[in-house]
């Protein structure tokens, strides 16, 4: 009872935090010269907020009254982030996509390894269909593999902890750092968000249509002001 009483922080917060870690990252990528000592702390504090948006996202489905409709949402919401996030990194329409893609194929993962009425053999298959699917987006594979593990683990903190480390440490920050160099090294900094994860408390927080809608609005349109800004500057 004494440590469920240590848990103090609710999902408003956590989005919070990654809403802000994520600005700091994309700041850095945009405005911060590259191999810099300020570049490498801003983006390790960036890597707080895609695991933290994964696992919100894994929480969403087991909170939500309607998947489907949370579906739409999110691929709603990808097609529109995906015109800011080619513009702001400086890729063709068709070299990648935003996060929200792999936050929607993440979910579609979920979905479909909760249902018993789903052979094991075709499960797999479906799983695979969605990584292979969100390849070129940000975060990609890795994403849909955290989603559905923190899903399927739910309830079970040790082991969430310990697909998102062995997830973590072989597919994202060491192939990475042997691609990159010590460049790189900020990925590990997706660790950090660990001892974040195991103070939450499971609780939504103040039921605000800003928290529940702000993450999808604030994506694309920071994005997009971000490219405006980084544009004007160039000028």
């Amino acid at each position: 009872m004494q440590s469920e009483n240590l848990k103090f922080i609710n999902s408003n917060v956590l989005k919070l935090i990654a809403i802000l870690s994520m600005v700091v990252d994309h700041i850095a990528v945009g405005f911060v010269p590259s191999g810099t000592t300020l570049e490498l702390i801003l983006r390790t504090i960036g890597r707080l907020a895609a695991p933290i948006i994964f696992y919100l996202i894994a929480e969403g489905y087991f909170y939500t009254s309607n998947v489907k409709k949370y579906l739409k949402r999110l691929f709603i919401f990808a097609v529109i982030s995906h015109f800011p996030f080619v513009m702001y990194f400086g890729i063709s329409w068709f070299q990648g996509t935003s996060v929200i893609w792999t936050l929607f194929l993440g979910l579609v993962a979920l979905t479909i390894v909760q249902k018993p009425s789903i052979s094991v053999f075709d499960k797999v298959l479906f799983v695979a269909l969605c990584c292979l699917l969100a390849w070129m987006a940000d975060w990609n594979y890795i994403g849909v593999l955290w989603i559905m593990f923190f899903g399927v683990f739910r309830g079970r903190f040790q082991l969430q902890i310990l697909s998102f480390v062995l997830i973590g440490i072989f597919l994202y920050a060491i192939p990475g750092i042997y691609t990159s160099g010590l460049n790189s090294v900020f990925r590990l900094g997706f660790l950090l968000v660990i001892p974040l994860l195991a103070l939450y408390n499971g609780k939504q927080g103040r039921k605000l249509k800003v928290f529940k809608w702000g993450f999808y609005f604030f994506y694309p349109l920071h994005l997009l002001l971000l490219y405006i800004f980084k544009y004007y500057i160039s000028i």
